[in-house]
């Protein structure tokens, strides 16, 4: 017997070390890679937005006590309902500019816990709401080079109509903003504000349970015009320019999927004829886990993916390789989709949520159901309750924040998350740095509809068409990334010239339902690998 056991034990440790090895090879040959991109930001970020000027927005709220950042002299926060600091000399948002990776702090007075935001089309980025003294605030931020000087500007002679706290917001055709929900209002409301204030939405009502799964609904805008509004588990079709839901397209199964249950979700690249639009939502929390304040209970992965513009809509479900909460679904330059950030287990909430979800997944939305998800190559830095991920004009994408708890706190099995990364996905590969494209002439504006010339070099001969995709730049926060589109354009074969170029004939998009006006990041894709984009303004 006990030579058995030793054999057995032998077996065991061999067995064990293999998978070790195997373990290993594998993590080392999955696609990505990851970097550091600043140690310290001074700020957890709770909202993200990226600037036309190749800067990036952090913002937390203003009531979280202490951060790691200090204002300029002279620039401290005075407020006596302050439950922290009356007078507050931290700041709560800092400006990162992505050429030095430099850090930049920027004054933000009234609190902005569980706001929204939207980028207008001058490229000023609008920010609404929040708690407390911010319920009801319109903000501002005007970007600037980064060498000059730009900071938050609170509007004082407008306000929301009524209090927005975890409200999504979308930017319209007519370059207006559509400002959805709330906690405990189940309303619409517009900037700039128009007459009779907000709109009833009982949409919003119907959804919601006694876990509030109504909040930060996922909203979408459609070619057509009209907006898909999901909450909770439902979905309607929703004509706002008469206050009327068109449609109501049947329920997702799984359970509910919004704040604070926690999936995420992502409107498809518009292609073609820019008449079809996809969405797809993953991911999310077992009812009850809020309420019972269960940190264990696993979290889903089921998808679903409806084509919101077809008469006879039904889900399409998938499941993602892991259950996950709190993952941001970002849209790459190629149509593919990044799902990256959260956890295995929980929900939303502060202190909430366990088992954090170390990999990254790619969706690949053109290959056949039970074939789109790809497993990336994992970080080692937990992303939690209110973190973010944005896609950067050089083609990674940026991660920041995760602050699960109610004041910034160090020391704890997920602390207060001060840095800030980056993911490149497997187009950034140094092996395929030669078919890159290098965009060399763009326009700075396109018109709807009017055609247009761009030029690119690339290392290689270029075989077969060179795609020109417009991004949007999106505000992300609490899982979904508020205005996100990418649009494929209408483009031509690229004709080599002769100076080494190669010349593609672009056609813009046809209206503002495919594409509102506004500031986008223009990326040529060869063959699956996006260039460094350039800004152009989308203009009527």
């Amino acid at each position: 017997m006990e030579g058995s056991n030793f054999f057995f034990s032998v077996y065991v440790v061999s067995f064990a070390l293999s998978i070790i090895q195997i373990t290993g090879v594998a993590r080392g040959q999955l696609p990505g890679t990851w970097e550091l991109v600043v140690e310290n930001a001074g700020i957890a970020s709770m909202h993200t937005a990226v600037t036309r000027f190749n800067t990036v927005v952090l913002l937390d709220r203003t009531n979280i006590g202490p951060s790691r950042k200090m204002l300029p002299k002279g620039h401290c926060r005075r407020d006596p309902t302050d439950m922290v600091l009356k007078r507050d000399c931290y700041a709560h948002s800092v400006l990162l500019d992505l050429r030095t990776n430099q850090i930049r702090p920027l004054t933000i007075l009234t609190d902005t816990w569980c706001s929204s935001g939207q980028f207008l089309p001058d490229g000023t980025l609008l920010q609404t709401g929040g708690d407390r003294d911010g319920v009801q605030k319109f903000r501002k931020f005007t970007p600037c080079e980064p060498d000059s000087v730009c900071d938050w500007e609170e509007l004082k002679h407008i306000e929301l109509s009524q209090g927005r706290w975890y409200a999504t917001n979308q930017i319209l055709p007519d370059a207006s903003v559509i400002i959805v929900g709330g906690r405990a209002a189940n309303s619409i409301e517009f900037y700039p504000p128009k007459p009779g204030g907000a709109v009833h939405f009982p949409f919003l009502a119907e959804v919601e349970d006694n876990q509030m799964d109504n909040l930060y609904p996922y909203v979408h805008l459609l070619p057509d015009g009209n907006l898909f509004i999901f909450a909770n588990n439902k979905a309607v079709l929703y004509d706002y320019n008469k206050n009327v839901v068109v449609r109501n397209y049947p329920p997702l199964d799984g359970g509910p999927r919004n704040y604070p249950s926690g999936g995420s979700s992502a409107m498809l690249a518009l292609v073609g004829d820019f008449e079809e639009a996809t969405i797809v939502v993953c991911g999310g929390a077992q009812y009850g886990a809020f309420i019972e304040r269960s940190v264990d209970t696993p979290a889903h992965g089921s998808c679903g993916r409806i084509v919101a513009t077809r008469p006879d809509a039904v889900w399409e479900m998938e499941d993602m390789p892991f259950g996950r909460i709190m993952g941001d679904m970002v849209m790459l330059p190629t149509g593919e989709v990044l799902i990256i950030n959260g956890a295995q287990a929980g929900t939303q909430g502060f202190e909430m949520a366990s088992n954090p979800c170390l990999h990254p997944v790619l969706y690949r939305p053109d290959q056949p159901l039970g074939l789109r998800f790809m497993t990336l190559n994992p970080g080692t830095v937990p992303r939690m309750y209110h973190s973010t991920a944005n896609l950067l004009p050089d083609g990674r994408v940026l991660m920041s924040g995760s602050n699960p708890h109610i004041f910034y706190k160090f020391g704890v099995d997920f602390p207060t998350e001060l840095r800030i990364e980056a993911f490149s996905p497997e187009y950034l590969a140094a092996d395929r740095a030669n078919l890159r494209p290098v965009l060399t002439e763009t326009p700075e504006f396109l018109r709807y509809a009017t055609s247009f010339d761009v030029f690119v070099t690339v290392p290689l001969p270029v075989v077969g068409i060179v795609e020109v995709n417009l991004a949007s730049a999106p505000f992300a926060t609490h899982s979904f990334s508020q205005g996100q589109r990418l649009v494929k354009l209408g483009v031509t074969s690229a004709l080599p010239d002769s100076a080494g170029k190669y010349k593609i004939g672009c056609t813009a998009p046809p209206h503002a339902r495919a594409a509102p006006p506004g500031y986008y990041m223009l990326f040529a894709v060869n063959q699956g690998v996006p260039s460094v984009a350039k800004w152009v303004q989308v203009i009527p």
